[in-house]
């Protein structure tokens, strides 16, 4: 009971990262515009992200347009787009395959070996997730931060952390952490793992106890008959 619970905790945070993962995805706030100078009060801010760039108005409005080529993006750019959609597709891959490894299912059967590989598998899928998405997160930020202390980068361009950033440290975290509990909730060795392949043990323990055998009668040809004098 106390796995099942562990595994149900873990696995409904990694599904909690996966969505955060999605939502770093798609916000723009990678990149934000860098309050530097004397006068601190802008009309605008800037958002840059990895699929689009806005300008936000102090009136409301905003406005975003997607990037024309791709090719033209920096290299941080690419990469982040590539590793964050194949960061989704592990996720959702993950969470498939841990369903299937978790107790409380029906999958594959009341195979306890079975089970438990599957859900160390769905662990391990959730710990690489985290991966994907903390190295294009990682990776921006250390563009963003070079540039900012770059002197050679004008100030109009230089850019600061965005909420996009944070949230996406913040799932891979969670992705990681649920991911390892997840897989050591998975029981190291199964009862009919004890024993080396092509040997069947045998449980004693639910048998119904048999009765003694009777002890048998001596039969009295069976000794010797001695004459003492």
């Amino acid at each position: 009971m106390v796995n099942t619970g562990m595994q149900l905790i873990s696995f409904t945070c990694a599904v909690t990262g996966w969505i955060m993962a999605i939502a770093v995805t798609a916000l723009p706030q990678w990149k934000v515009s860098a309050f530097l100078g004397s006068n601190i009060l802008t009309s605008e801010i800037k958002w840059e992200g990895i699929w689009m760039n806005c300008i936000y108005q102090t009136t409301g409005h905003m406005q975003c347009k997607t990037y024309d080529s791709m090719l033209a993006l920096p290299p941080d750019i690419q990469a982040a787009r590539a590793l964050m959609c194949l960061a989704i597709f592990m996720g959702w891959l993950s969470c498939t395959v841990s369903c299937c490894g978790m107790k409380c299912t029906t999958c594959a059967g009341d195979d306890r070996r079975a089970k438990a590989g599957i859900a160390l598998a769905g662990g391990v899928l959730f710990i690489v997730t985290g991966l994907c998405v903390l190295v294009p997160i990682s990776w921006t930020a250390n563009t963003v931060v070079q540039d900012f202390y770059n002197p050679n980068v004008p100030v109009m361009h230089k850019r600061e952390l965005g909420q996009a950033i944070y949230l996406g440290w913040a799932a891979a975290v969670i992705l990681m952490i649920s991911g390892a509990v997840l897989s050591s909730t998975c029981p190291l060795m199964e009862q009919s793992g004890r024993y080396r392949r092509g040997y069947i043990g045998r449980s004693f323990a639910n048998s119904p106890a048999s009765a003694p055998d009777p002890p048998k009668p001596i039969a009295s040809n069976s000794l010797p008959m001695k004459e003492y004098v």
